[in-house]
């Protein structure tokens, strides 16, 4: 890949990179502060607790997205950013220009999909 190609994914890898880490510490602190309302019924602590177990789902993806950017900067830094980490051929770049955080190429990330590809350490 040419370094005007890498350089482009790298900024737009870093820019997501912030923003994931800033809502991350957003969604952990609105976390912190629904169970600081004294709810006093079954209803409101009931809301409360829907509201406490979606926010720990949503930090959960970001945090795991958070991982998936941060593992393709590290590849970038590497030299290996844009091959397939099981298959060592080259991204399509049209996959990489929608998923640039994207560890397979479209052909294995078919095959783990479908259990037939075992998932490669980060």
């Amino acid at each position: 890949m040419d370094k005007k190609k890498l350089d482009y994914f790298k900024k737009r890898l870093e820019l997501r990179q912030v923003d994931l880490r800033r809502t991350v510490s957003r969604t952990e602190q609105d976390g912190r502060t629904v169970d600081e309302d004294s709810a006093q019924d079954i209803a409101d602590r009931a809301a409360s607790s829907y509201t406490k177990e979606f926010l720990f789902h949503q930090s959960n993806n970001d945090r795991q997205l958070l991982q998936m950017v941060e593992t393709a900067l590290e590849r970038i830094r590497e030299g290996n950013f844009g091959e397939c980490i099981s298959c060592g051929k080259e991204i399509n770049a049209k996959r990489l220009e929608a998923v640039p955080w994207t560890r397979h190429c479209i052909e294995c990330q078919e095959k783990l999909e479908q259990g037939l590809l075992e998932e490669a350490p980060r």
